[in-house]
C-alpha cells in the first residue's frame, strides 16, 4: 500500500520540483545580468496547474481498457513546470533583459513558495503517519 500516492501529494511533488527548477532558472538570470544579449527565462507551473483545477483549459483523455494501450491527455492531471525564455524585451543597451531587482524578488518570493510546500509535504506525512500509527 502506498501512502503518499494521492492527487494532493502529486500536486506538492510537483509544485516542489517547479520551485527547485525555477531556482535554477532564476540563479541563471542573476549570474548573466551583465552578459550580452542574455535573455531572461521564467519557469510557469502555478498558472498551469490552476488552469488544470479549474478546467478552463480542455483536455482530451483516452479511455484505458488494458494497460499496454497508449495514455491519450495528461495522465496524472498535473501540469510539468515549463521553462520559457523572454525574447521580445531588452532593459540594457546590450540587449540583455534581466532586471536584478525584479529577479531578486522573484527568488525571495520562490524560497517562500518552497518553505511553503516542504511544510505541506511535512504535515501531510505526519497526518498518514499519526493515522497508521493509531489505527
Amino acid at each position: 500500500m502506498q501512502l503518499l500516492n494521492g492527487t494532493g501529494f502529486t500536486r506538492l511533488e510537483t509544485a516542489l520540483q517547479a520551485a527547485n527548477i525555477r531556482q535554477g532558472v532564476l540563479a541563471n538570470n542573476i549570474a548573466n545580468e551583465d552578459t550580452p544579449y542574455f535573455k531572461r527565462s521564467s519557469v510557469s507551473f502555478e498558472s498551469l496547474l490552476q488552469s488544470e483545477m479549474d478546467g478552463s483549459k480542455p483536455t482530451l483523455r483516452g479511455r484505458r481498457t488494458d494497460t499496454r494501450h497508449f495514455v491519450i491527455g495528461p495522465s496524472s492531471g498535473v501540469p510539468e513546470p515549463v521553462v520559457t525564455t523572454d525574447q521580445t524585451t531588452a532593459m540594457n543597451n546590450n540587449l540583455n533583459n534581466v532586471d536584478i531587482d525584479s529577479e531578486m524578488t522573484r527568488l525571495a518570493e520562490n524560497q517562500l513558495r518552497y518553505n511553503s510546500y516542504i511544510e505541506q509535504i511535512n504535515y501531510q506525512i505526519k497526518m498518514k503517519r499519526t493515522a497508521v500509527e493509531r489505527g
